[in-house]
């Protein structure tokens, strides 16, 4: 190949303008979206770990899990989220907690969602049931007001926390400190105002309304568990230690004896951190994988665009080879063309997608997730890469095509 080719191929290109540009935007959408993933997933993977790294390195978690399937596993996901309801964490295995010799406090955690109004206003809320050593565990900053305390969750007070958002929309810039609200038709005293945080694991902090666990267990919902138990460590160091012991006593606590039956989870924080920077790898790899193969599908429209190209330019063809072209020369130039005109692609696949990660990332702060703008270099090399793959693959066929071409039957056919 030498640069007379190549300006050949870029004088063929320009001269079917129409059908080169509609080409290259076909194959820049797939790239834009292998870039807005790589993008998005290395935002998200930002953001949740940013959102663990405000528990603190010395934070536990055990939160349920389906039994006879692992933890990080997508039955485990797919099962909790589809509506199977684990209801073995109690009081019992809250307190097991508690007296481990490293564990510093726990809380056991319940979840809903409810209706909550004040002055003819109605909300709809997330409500968060929380022990009293939450705002211990999770250093939570307030507004005004305070935390509920120990005493008001044992007596199953109907006492109540108020993000700010929700402060701000059911009381606007009235005090709310002493007043009441209902949920579900109860009354609850208003104690606290929490300071703004935002969104945190998709959840908007500051829409939330956090009760008593033990007030939302028996006057709203019903039931006796707790969906999940988090504690603070004395020395982190320790962690991986603690986790094996309280995995023990829990088991113990729920009569397990095969791990494989385990309904419930231990993790230290960078567990977590680990097992969600798999999850949302695994994820993002999945999708990039799937628009490879609509690139792959939009290289076969290249093939075809191709053979179009050699079936017009016969004449072409022929005459440059009774002039003196060589195969090679005839192979190159179409080569070139297909390449061009994905690498072409490629590149405003690039901007587009840089463009569309951007604007992920401002709807996203908007919203008040804590999100990050990252582009990786590796994922605008993949791009680049592959669309030029595809022009090589599926640009070769047609390119031998034109260059095994007899230039007596081209000429005289045309």
């Amino acid at each position: 190949m030498n640069k007379t080719i190549f300006q050949l191929a870029i004088t063929a290109l320009r001269r079917q303008k129409t059908r080169a540009i509609l080409t290259m935007v076909a194959i820049s959408i797939g790239i834009a979206a292998v870039v807005v993933m790589s993008a998005a997933g290395k935002g998200l993977e930002k953001m949740v770990i940013s959102e663990l790294d405000v528990f603190g390195p010395n934070t536990i978690e055990i939160e349920v899990k389906v039994p006879s399937v692992k933890k990080t596993s997508s039955e485990n996901a797919m099962g909790l989220s589809t509506g199977i309801t684990i209801t073995t964490l109690k009081d019992r295995d809250i307190d097991s907690v508690r007296q481990h010799p490293n564990i510093e406090y726990a809380n056991g955690s319940v979840m809903g969602q409810e209706s909550v109004s004040y002055g003819g206003q109605i909300k709809k809320v997330v409500l968060m049931g929380h022990g009293w050593e939450q705002a211990l565990i999770d250093d939570v900053k307030f507004a005004s007001g305070r935390f509920f305390t120990k005493e008001e969750e044992e007596s199953l007070n109907s006492v109540a926390v108020l993000g700010n958002a929700v402060k701000q929309k059911m009381f606007g810039d009235d005090e709310a400190i002493g007043k009441t609200i209902y949920v579900k038709g109860k009354p609850f005293k208003v104690v606290g105002v929490m300071a703004k945080r935002g969104a945190a694991f998709f959840f908007d902090i500051d829409n939330m309304v956090t009760l008593p666990t033990k007030t939302m267990q028996k006057k709203l919902l019903g039931i006796n568990y707790v969906m999940y138990i988090m504690a603070k460590m004395k020395d982190r160091t320790q962690a991986k230690q603690t986790a094996v012991e309280l995995t023990e006593i829990i088991r113990a606590n729920h009569g397990i004896t095969d791990p494989d039956k385990d309904d419930f989870a231990v993790n230290t924080m960078e567990e977590a951190k680990a097992i969600l920077k798999t999850i949302i790898g695994a994820l993002t790899l999945l999708l990039i994988a799937l628009v490879c193969i609509s690139l792959v599908v939009g290289g076969v429209g290249i093939m075809n665009i191709m053979y179009v190209s050699v079936a017009e330019r016969k004449f072409e063809i022929g005459l440059r080879k009774s002039v003196g072209a060589r195969r090679q020369d005839i192979l190159w130039q179409f080569l070139d063309e297909a390449v061009i005109l994905t690498t072409g692609g490629g590149v405003l696949g690039i901007v587009l997608g840089a463009l569309l990660a951007f604007v992920i990332y401002i709807v996203a702060i908007s919203y008040g997730f804590k999100w990050s703008y990252i582009l990786p270099f590796s994922s605008i090399l993949l791009s680049l890469g592959f669309s030029a793959f595809i022009g090589i693959l599926f640009g070769v066929y047609p390119a031998k095509k034109a260059a095994s071409l007899n230039p007596i039957e081209a000429l005289r056919r045309e």
